[in-house]
């Protein structure tokens, strides 16, 4: 007997007024509404695909053309080689880039590994929120330049005392949306920091797809605080134009592999947004260290037994869900 999906219907108020997305070119190349990415269309086959990881250069690479950022040198190897091998050994067939801080805002490293690669990685660039908001154009560059699909708003980049409800923020948050690209944000330090300021950027610029890394570094809550956090996460809910990662799960978890406290959470994120919503990610390298590339992947199918979840919801989480959302990307 077939599971039913939960699937979290989109309802998009006029004021909203929600535009076609363009996840592909300035033009209509592949342009997918807004509830058209939430409900999603039928795959010949779902793939795999890994949300969220990041690559850098080798040492010898590093020497020869793609420097690392002063202060930034990595402690651990995260070369696309070993990537793939990776990827290959766990059965993934795709990932979504995101600039490491290692290089800052020196892409060159990622634009080389998406341009060898196009069938197998999508890239997301890194904002630059400079105070003479020069990171606008360099937006714009490596979106219609450089081909990347998403960009990452770090917080802790911005200026001393600055919120990314800036100026520069807004401008680039508005960009993103006009060109057509998801923002991810990474709230390293607790999601209550910086919940108004998401709230604020999502309310002004509805048009802007929005990515939480790590399920915000929400851990299973266990005191007020968190807890807090962790309903401020669920009414996030309430913007259809926010997705959730359940990556980097040994972040977010205070148990060993496969982080089974953290199967709790994951049904929450999964009633309040949906499956269609949510998506898996690995955080490589750092990953590797922790329980295996492969057992990143393993922990969710394990996790989601627990809850359980439907075979249907899983694979929306494993791959249909940014599959839809970066539509004709990760093509045979």
């Amino acid at each position: 007997m077939a599971m039913a999906v939960r699937l979290t219907p989109v309802l998009v108020p006029a004021s909203a007024k929600f535009k076609h997305f363009a996840f592909s070119s300035r033009k209509n190349q592949f342009r997918v509404s807004a509830a058209a990415m939430a409900t999603g269309g039928p795959q010949s086959r779902t793939k795999v695909i890994d949300s969220h990881l990041h690559v850098w250069a080798s040492p010898q690479q590093a020497a020869d053309k793609y420097p690392y950022f002063p202060g930034q040198e990595p402690t651990l190897p995260g070369d696309v080689d070993l990537l793939l091998k990776c990827m290959k050994e766990a059965g993934v067939d795709g990932a979504l880039i995101v600039q490491p801080i290692n290089h800052k805002f020196d892409h060159s490293l990622v634009t080389s590994v998406l341009k060898k690669y196009p069938s197998k990685f999508v890239g997301c660039c890194l904002a630059n929120p400079a105070e003479d908001g020069s990171g606008v154009k360099q937006l714009e560059h490596l979106i219609l330049k450089d081909n990347y699909r998403a960009v990452r708003f770090n917080p802790y980049l911005w200026p001393s005392g600055q919120k990314m409800t800036n100026e520069v923020g807004k401008a680039m948050f508005s960009k993103a949306g006009e060109l057509g690209v998801p923002v991810g944000f990474m709230c390293m330090k607790g999601l209550g920091l910086h919940i108004s300021e998401i709230e604020e950027l999502c309310t002004e610029f509805p048009s802007t797809l929005v990515l939480l890394d790590h399920l915000a570094f929400c851990k299973p809550p266990i005191n007020d605080e968190e807890n807090e956090a962790f309903s401020a996460l669920l009414k996030l809910s309430r913007f259809p134009q926010v997705y959730v990662k359940v990556s980097a799960l040994f972040r977010v978890s205070r148990m060993p592999f496969p982080y089974e406290d953290v199967s709790h959470t994951l049904s929450q994120v999964v009633s309040s947004f949906g499956a269609n919503r949510v998506m898996w990610g690995s955080d490589f390298p750092f990953v590797v260290a922790e329980c295996g590339y492969k057992g990143a992947k393993e922990a969710v199918s394990l996790i989601a037994s627990k809850i359980p979840l439907s075979a249907s919801e899983l694979e929306w989480i494993m791959g249909r869900t940014i599959l839809q959302l970066f539509q004709n990307q990760w093509l045979p």
